[in-house]
């Protein structure tokens, strides 16, 4: 769904950018090489004013350095995920064995708002590398109650504890998909979760401007109703279970270090924006180092 909704957006930019370079090259601004470079480049630019006004919007008081470095950054993980990854997908999402020899706790990873499984392209072969069974869900419908996706992420834990053989999983999400954990365990419980790692997850809401307003945008602006609930229900046990990642250039979450739980740990990368968490190599390190403390024995040795 996702996909195809990115691919429209795509070849609409593409359409305008040609309307736009055929009148300058009527006029003579432009050479036939310039506008046919015109068109390539809107989908581009697109993109690069988006993380311009998203950065501009949301930065707090942090060193103008972190928030230029994460600007190009961003930039760089947009273009590579809502232009090239996430609009071509045609598979869908299923168990991905581990490769490793030494068999890990298995893995869910959930996405954020507007994103899709392939957002977790660079971290699924080093999980898996590391022998992780691996499961990266798509979180449809696009719009909805968040509550709704609890049911993808109890498929996915279904299925990966039936594959592997394990009691428990590690849930890892990415801004809205750390929500959509919490209400998978508001739902079905901790006891199948060994641990979770949220990355960029708005727990206390965003400020983002809600320019299109959704049922899955709206619970996750600033001190939300529907956020307002659902802390309140969870245990200290439940949030012992987290390990939140932030960082302080956050351009879509924020602010950046209100993001947090009682009772979780977590950890702060400097100089990376939102979607850049997820291809970050420190990001992603941390991730491996966090599930590399997870021992779960098997069902069979139970």
């Amino acid at each position: 769904m996702l996909a195809q909704l990115l691919r429209r957006v795509i070849f609409a930019q593409l359409i305008l950018g040609s309307v736009l370079a055929f009148w300058l090259h009527t006029r003579g601004t432009l050479s036939t090489l310039q506008a046919c470079a015109l068109i390539c480049a809107i989908p581009f630019l697109v993109m690069a004013l988006v993380d311009v006004y998203t950065t501009a919007v949301s930065r707090g008081p942090e060193p103008w350095s972190a928030w230029v470095q994460s600007l190009f950054g961003e930039y760089r993980a947009g273009v590579i995920i809502f232009l090239f990854r996430q609009p071509w997908t045609r598979e869908a999402p299923r168990i991905l064995p581990a490769t490793g020899s030494h068999k890990r706790i298995p893995v869910v990873l959930v996405h954020g708002y507007l994103c899709n499984h392939r957002i977790w392209d660079d971290v699924v072969p080093q999980l898996r590398a590391q022998g992780h069974d691996v499961f990266a869900v798509n979180l449809e419908p696009l719009f909805c109650s968040i509550d709704r996706y609890a049911e993808i992420v109890e498929s996915a834990v279904q299925a990966l504890l039936a594959h592997s053989g394990q009691k428990q999983v590690a849930l890892v999400g990415h801004s809205m998909g750390g929500l959509a954990i919490r209400a998978w365990l508001r739902t079905h419980g901790s006891q199948r979760a060994a641990r979770v790692l949220t990355l960029g997850t708005p727990h206390i809401g965003t400020q983002v401007p809600q320019h299109i307003k959704t049922q899955n945008g709206i619970q996750m602006t600033w001190k939300s109703e529907w956020l307002g609930t659902l802390t309140p229900s969870e245990t200290v046990a439940t949030h012992q279970l987290f390990h939140i990642a932030i960082t302080p250039q956050d351009n879509i979450v924020y602010p950046q270090r209100a993001q947090v739980l009682p009772n979780a740990t977590a950890t702060v990368f400097e100089g990376i924006g939102h979607l850049q968490m997820c291809l970050d190599p420190m990001v992603i390190q941390w991730i491996k180092g966090q599930l590399d403390e997870v021992d779960v024995p098997s069902a069979s040795a139970a």
